[in-house]
């Protein structure tokens, strides 16, 4: 599937979105001047009433990254939903037509800090409060929430060993995360906007925020000050309302102040379905080293809209602004959502986690995992002519299959590749590999993981196309 409609760009690839009342403010008119000098040539757009009004530049230029700059007090959900759709509409397909990032901090200082990192990341240790694929990394450890006191490690030699610690583990989470080789954060659990309930299975003690700075209290109610300022990356893949910025005391605003997270993922709302968050897991993690977080966030997007508009197209194109996702029209699923066993339930948790996962940080700051093992080779070329992408699988029959199943909605997510150089995608023609699928836009190309076992033969889609004037 090709999707054409209108492309062009005449500005640079990078943009930043700021309001007029931010622009005001010298200090958050520094973070943006900090942003420009680090990306030369990048254009800004001012908006004054709200932001749906940029669009009409946002489609002149046709950005590749988007850093949407805003004060705390303007990252509410209904922000977020509204650059969400934003960044549907600057073409005609409807995919998110350029990777964004809400840059924000506890305050200007903090959002400073966010704006002025460029060192890459390159993730060696990871530390989660859930389970994850720990052979996906080169070090890590993930404390259970289901389990009291079971901790996994596995160290730089590839050693994985069981532990059974202390029920409580608020203190030792905090321990971990100030250790200076975490690079990668990942939580689920109960949450709040402003705290962390470790244990989902069993009472454990929690995390809380106020006012920027970050604590872990104790069973025993003893309060233990986070500090940790070293860059990293954050997802809460699997809480409620982290990413929700509804105040000061906001836990994500006190993760990037005292944290020193540089990027972050989590749901503004409830999640209740879990596709957007758990993904993240399937491209990130599953995949090490292929894709930056930004990557990553966009593919799991893709993804999302690519089920949603070809499992579900009856209601693909509907917004949904209620706190659970439910839209107003009765859900009548067709053939293909049937036969893969979707329901209107599934239709109304993804038109939900489709517009309230937010991601925060510069999206042209790149973080990614250090290279690890993979389930399949990807070889891919670009040219002014076209492109071809080769996938061959490394794990056998299973090698499509997902590296790990903790969460909600984990496996199938489609290979994604982001192309090098943007084309118009008005003069794509597949010539291999139609038989796939490939949906083709301008800056990527999705093909959808065949069903059940793997095929021993590579996937293999070859295009012609011209690059983007």
């Amino acid at each position: 599937m090709v999707l054409a409609g209108g492309f062009a760009r005449a500005g640079n690839e990078y943009v930043v979105v700021v309001s007029k009342a931010t622009m005001a403010q010298p200090e958050w008119a520094g973070v943006v001047a900090a942003l420009e000098a680090r990306h030369p040539g990048a254009e800004r757009v001012v908006w004054d009433g709200q932001v749906a009004e940029v669009l009409p530049e946002l489609s002149k230029r046709h950005p590749r990254l988007l850093a949407v700059v805003c004060r705390p007090e303007e990252a509410d959900v209904a922000f977020v939903r509204s650059i969400h759709r934003l960044t549907r509409k600057i073409d005609a397909d409807p995919y998110t037509d350029c990777r964004w990032g809400i840059v924000t901090g506890f305050d200007a200082a903090n959002a400073l800090e966010m704006a002025r990192e460029s060192k890459p990341l390159v993730i060696r240790h990871t530390l989660s409060g859930t389970e994850i694929a720990v052979d996906r990394c080169e070090s890590a450890i993930w404390f259970s929430e289901l389990k009291p006191g079971l901790r996994v490690r596995k160290g730089a030699d590839g050693k994985v060993v069981e532990e059974t610690g202390e029920v409580d583990s608020s203190g030792e989470i905090a321990t971990a995360l100030e250790d200076g080789r975490t690079g990668l954060f990942i939580t689920s659990g109960h949450a709040t906007q402003r705290d962390w309930q470790i244990g989902f299975a069993y009472r454990n003690g929690q995390w809380r925020s106020s006012q920027g700075k970050l604590m872990a209290i104790d069973l025993k109610g003893a309060k233990r000050d986070i500090h940790s300022p070293h860059p990293k990356v954050y997802l809460a893949v699997g809480n409620c309302l982290m990413g929700q910025i509804d105040g000061p005391d906001a836990m994500a605003l006190a993760c990037m102040n005292r944290a020193g997270v540089r990027q972050m993922v989590g749901y503004t709302l409830p999640t209740w379905y879990g596709y957007q968050g758990w993904g993240m897991l399937d491209y990130f993690v599953g995949q090490p080293g292929r894709f930056t977080l930004s990557e990553a966030f966009f593919a799991n997007q893709h993804a999302l809209v690519h089920r949603l508009e070809t499992m579900i197209p009856e209601v693909a194109r509907e917004d949904s602004d209620s706190p659970m996702g439910r839209i107003a029209k009765p859900i009548v699923v067709g053939a293909a959502a049937k036969a893969a066993g979707l329901t209107a339930q599934d239709a109304n948790g993804l038109l939900f986690d489709r517009d309230v996962v937010v991601f925060y940080g510069d999206p042209a700051w790149k973080a990614r995992m250090a290279p690890g093992r993979l389930q399949w080779e990807e070889r891919w070329q670009q040219d002014a002519a076209g492109g071809s992408l080769e996938v061959l699988p490394l794990a056998g029959e299973g090698s499509y299959a997902p590296v790990n199943t903790n969460g909600s909605q984990r496996g199938g997510r489609p290979i994604i590749r982001f192309f090098e150089t943007q084309i118009d995608p008005a003069t794509v023609k597949v010539t291999e590999g139609a038989e796939f699928k490939p949906v083709i836009t301008d800056d990527f190309m999705l093909v959808p993981l065949p069903a059940g076992k793997a095929p021993a033969g590579p996937i293999k889609v070859v295009f012609t196309a011209k690059l983007a004037k």
